[in-house]
């Protein structure tokens, strides 16, 4: 039986019903901040393979923590210093009512993760941290429409040989299910072969969502970048962060393993990924809208869609990434120009 699957209408993360993203950057900083949030309280839960992570609130997503739902999700530039990128939009939150209750308290939960783009180039001599007011702005631009490339967290995002960015798309189920991915790229290593043109995620391009160039080839072989070397990679562009997202009904050990199923699209679309000095981790949603057909294969769908998005929006994000003043590496466009 073959898995039948194609993006849905705006090959968003928002074609997941309720989602919404907002982003904001500072063009001078060189950094930015994505929220991720949804018109209810929803299910998360999140998996970290790389070994250096930087997060806030993460434990409560654990299958056995007290906290069941959460009320949006973020990812930010700026290393330790974005994760107070979380506090602009707990601060929203509460403004808004929303939160878990504690007695007659609304406490906004969070969790966030963070990634390194401290030496791109941008300014970073601030005497403020401005995390928390890009958070802030990121929650007030949450909307169904959101841009990708060189936005939000993605905006000064980096990778082995050229600029990162953010990257989105989605998978609608024949069974009515939609899963969805949103990723900051900033990977250690490269998104495409030694040629710069050949994404590693083209073998699951869909429509020509990220130049339909097909999978590397070169001397005969399917694959031209030669694995025992890491010449072409730098050090401290380093850690991939992303959201997966379903309308389905699950569980938060449910959402745990979707998480955990979803690196694999990390792996299928970065080369090497998961290393020392990447904090990759992937959050997933459940906004809980649609009950998961009966088997367990069905849940196993809805997993493997969630690492095919992923892969390809990676290569979204670095495809559509833009070139600003003072940046300090080169865009797959200017690689590429015919």
């Amino acid at each position: 039986m073959y898995l039948m699957m194609h993006p849905g209408p705006k090959n968003l993360i928002t074609d997941v019903s309720g989602v919404r993203v907002g982003n904001a950057h500072d063009e001078t900083l060189k950094s930015g901040v994505t929220a991720f949030s949804a018109d209810h309280s929803f299910i998360a839960s999140y998996a970290v393979m790389g070994g250096a992570p930087g997060t806030r609130e993460t434990d409560l997503l654990a299958p056995d923590k007290t906290v069941e739902k959460i009320d949006a999700l973020v990812l930010s530039g700026g290393s330790a210093f974005g994760i107070d990128a979380a506090s602009g939009v707990v601060d929203r939150l509460r403004s808004n009512g929303r939160g878990f209750t504690v007695g007659p308290y609304n406490v906004p939960i969070v969790p966030a993760a963070i990634l390194f783009d401290l030496n791109n180039g941008g300014i970073k001599d601030w005497q403020e941290n401005p995390y928390p007011y890009l958070g802030r702005l990121a929650f007030d631009d949450l909307s169904q429409e959101f841009d990708i490339g060189s936005i939000g967290a993605g905006f000064g995002a980096q990778c082995g040989m050229m600029k990162g960015g953010l990257g989105s798309s989605s998978f609608q189920l024949q069974n009515g299910i939609t899963v969805g991915a949103l990723v900051a790229a900033n990977p250690f290593g490269s998104v495409t072969d030694a040629s710069g043109k050949h994404f590693w995620a083209a073998p699951f391009e869909v429509n020509d969502e990220f130049g339909g160039f097909g999978p590397p080839k070169g001397n005969g072989q399917a694959q031209s970048f030669d694995h025992t070397k890491l010449t072409s990679l730098t050090e401290g562009a380093n850690t991939t962060i992303a959201i997966v997202a379903t309308d389905a009904i699950l569980t938060k050990a449910e959402a745990q393993r979707m998480a955990t199923a979803a690196h694999d699209g990390f792996a299928r679309a970065i080369v090497p990924s998961h290393l020392p000095l990447d904090g990759d981790l992937i959050f997933a949603a459940a906004m809980g809208r649609h009950k998961v057909p009966k088997g367990r294969l069905a849940f196993a769908e809805i997993c493997h869609a969630s690492s095919l998005c992923v892969s390809r929006a990676i290569a979204r994000g670095v495809y559509h990434a833009r070139s600003y003043t003072g940046d300090t590496s080169v865009t797959w466009q200017s690689i590429n120009k015919k």
